[in-house]
C-alpha cells in the first residue's frame, strides 16, 4: 500500500515529456542477443533433439547496451561505456549503435576477449537452446585503464550514471572501485544494477535495484511478501549506505526501501506478459531517465514499474518508446472503465488482428471536444467506409499546444469515454504528439479518414497509407456545428 500521497498518471505524463533533457552515463557488460526462429516438425535421427528449420532471424543490443537503448527510446540521451571483442558480434553491436538516435558510444575493442553473445534458437514459441560465447574474467590492466579514461571524459555531459552488471567481468573490482570514487568526486547520482552477491562491492550508488533472486541471495531474506521485501531491501540499504534499494519483484511489483522513510509497495503494471527478457534493463533506464529529468525517486520508480510493465508485454529484448509510456499513463484507467480504449501495443496487435480475418480497418483522428452532431455524422460516415474504425484522440497536452492554453474543454478521459461509448467507433487509441503520423505507421489502416475541408495531399500520413495500398477518404461535413462555436456561443452575454 502506499503511505504518502502519490501523483496521478496524468501528473507522470508531464514528467516524461521531459525526459529529453536527460543526459545518462551507462557503464557495464556490452551483450549482443540473437535469436534464430523457424519450425520444428521432427526429430535428429542423430540424437533425440529437434531439428530447427531457419525462417528468420535479428540481432538486438542487449545488457547494458540495451539499457543505453531504452534511455534513446524513452527520449533520454546516452554515452554507453564498456567493452566488445574484435569480432563479428562486435562489430554487430557497432553497428547497431551506429543506427541508433541518441547514443554515443564510449565502447573500447579488447582484443584478447570475445562480446559477449547469447544466441537463442527458437521454435514458434519454444526456445529450444541458448548458446553463450563469452568470458567472465577480469578486464587486463590495459582494458582497466582505457574503460575508465573514458568514463572520466563522459562523466562531463552526463546528469546520471548507471553500473549494469551482468557478471562478465567488465565491472570488477579493479574497475569498479576507483569507477565509485570517481563519480563521487563528481557528485553524480548512480544507479546499480547488480549482480554480486555481497551488495558491499556497490557501497555508494545512490540506488540498489536487485530482483527477488539477488536481493535473497545477498540478504538471506526471501522478498516474497511485503514485510520480508522491506526487510530485504532495508539489509541491502545497510550494505551500500545508499539512500534506496529498489527490489524488483516480478508479478508483485516493486519494493522501495528509503534510508529513514517507510518503504513504498508498487502492484505490478503489466497486462499481460510476453517475455521478461531485458525488462530490468527498461526499469534502469526508465528510472535513471526520469531522475535525471528531475523526478523525485518516488516518482522515478513509478514510472519504471509502468515502463517495465511494458516491456514485458513484448517477446525478447525489446525497448519502450516515449509514446508507448505516454499511452499507457493516458489509457491506464481508461481500459477498465471501456474495453474499446486500447494502449499502443494491444491496439497493435488489434489492428494486425481484424486485417488477419480481412477486415477493412479505418483511422480517423482529433481532438473531439465536446462531441456534437457534426462529429456524429462524420465518424457515421467514416464508419461506413470500413470495416472497424479506429479514432485517435489528441491528450490534454496535446489539445493545449493546438489549440491554446484554456482548451479542452474535456478532460481526455471523458473524451475518450463518450467516444467509446458511440456505436460507429471500434477502438479509441490517445497520442501525445501533435500529428498522428507514428499511430499510422504501426497501425497499418487500410482507410485513413479525415474531413472535406482537407485535400488528400494534406491529410498527414496519406501518402503511407496509399503506398501500402490503402485509400484517403474525405468525409462531407456538416454545416452549423463546431465545437469553438459552441464555445463562443456559451461566452456570449445574454440579450
Amino acid at each position: 500500500m502506499m503511505d504518502e500521497p502519490v501523483p496521478d498518471d496524468r501528473d507522470l505524463a508531464g514528467i516524461v515529456r521531459q525526459f529529453g533533457r536527460a543526459r545518462v552515463l551507462v557503464v557495464g557488460d556490452v551483450i549482443l542477443d540473437r535469436y534464430r526462429i523457424g519450425d520444428a516438425h521432427r526429430l535428429s535421427p542423430e540424437a533425440p533433439i529437434p531439428v530447427l528449420r531457419p525462417r528468420r532471424q535479428h540481432d538486438t543490443a542487449g545488457g547494458a547496451a540495451n539499457v543505453a537503448m531504452n534511455i534513446a527510446t524513452l527520449g533520454g540521451h546516452a554515452i554507453l561505456a564498456g567493452v566488445i571483442g574484435d569480432d563479428d558480434a562486435g562489430k554487430v553491436i557497432v553497428s547497431l549503435l551506429r543506427d541508433a538516435n541518441r547514443v554515443a558510444s564510449a565502447l573500447i575493442v579488447a582484443r584478447d576477449r570475445p562480446t559477449t553473445a547469447k544466441t537463442r534458437f527458437i521454435a514458434g514459441a519454444q526456445q529450444l537452446l541458448r548458446l553463450d560465447e563469452e568470458t567472465t574474467a577480469p578486464l587486463d590492466p590495459v582494458s582497466v585503464a582505457a574503460l575508465l579514461e573514458r568514463v572520466k571524459d563522459a562523466l562531463r555531459e552526463t546528469d546520471i550514471v548507471v553500473l549494469s552488471d551482468y557478471a562478465k567481468g567488465v565491472l570488477c573490482d579493479a574497475v569498479l572501485e576507483p569507477l565509485l570514487t570517481l563519480i563521487a568526486a563528481r557528485g553524480k547520482p548512480v544507479i546499480a544494477d547488480p549482480k554480486r552477491p555481497d551488495f558491499r562491492a556497490y557501497r555508494g550508488v545512490t540506488v540498489l535495484t536487485p530482483n527477488e533472486l539477488e536481493v535473497r541471495a545477498a540478504t538471506n531474506i526471501d522478498a516474497l511478501f511485503d514485510t520480508e521485501a522491506d526487510r530485504a531491501g532495508r539489509a541491502a540499504l545497510e550494505a551500500t549506505r545508499g539512500e534506496a534499494v529498489l527490489v524488483t519483484r516480478s508479478a508483485k511489483g516493486l519494493t522501495l526501501a528509503r534510508r529513514d522513510k517507510p518503504a513504498l509497495h508498487f502492484p505490478a503494471r503489466a497486462r499481460a506478459v510476453a517475455d521478461v527478457s531485458g525488462a530490468g534493463d527498461t526499469l534502469v533506464a526508465a528510472l535513471a531517465v526520469a531522475m535525471a529529468a528531475g523526478a523525485s525517486l518516488t516518482d522515478a520508480a513509478m514510472l519504471a514499474n509502468v515502463t517495465a510493465g511494458i516491456s514485458v508485454g513484448k517477446p525478447g529484448t525489446a525497448t519502450v518508446s516515449q509514446a508507448e509510456l505516454l499511452n499507457a499513463l493516458h489509457t491506464g484507467g481508461l481500459a477498465t472503465t471501456d474495453r474499446k480504449v486500447l494502449g499502443f501495443e494491444e491496439a497493435k496487435a488489434q489492428a494486425a488482428g481484424w486485417r488477419a480475418q480481412g477486415l477493412k480497418v479505418g483511422f480517423a483522428n482529433g481532438c473531439f471536444d465536446l462531441i456534437h452532431p457534426g462529429h456524429v455524422h462524420l465518424l457515421t460516415q467514416a464508419r461506413a467506409g470500413c470495416d472497424r474504425l479506429i479514432v485517435a484522440l489528441n491528450t490534454d497536452a496535446s489539445v493545449r499546444r493546438l489549440k491554446g492554453p484554456t482548451r479542452p474543454i474535456q478532460n481526455e478521459g471523458a473524451r475518450a469515454i463518450v467516444m467509446a461509448s458511440l456505436s460507429p467507433v471500434d477502438m479509441v487509441m490517445l497520442f501525445d504528439e501533435d500529428t498522428p503520423l507514428e499511430m499510422i505507421q504501426a497501425l497499418r489502416p487500410d482507410v485513413l479518414i479525415k474531413g472535406s475541408d482537407y485535400t488528400v495531399d494534406q491529410v498527414v500520413g496519406g501518402d503511407l497509407v496509399q503506398g501500402w495500398g490503402g485509400k484517403v477518404l474525405l468525409v462531407d461535413l456538416r454545416e452549423g456545428h463546431s465545437t469553438s462555436g459552441t464555445i463562443r456561443r456559451m461566452t456570449l452575454p445574454p440579450e
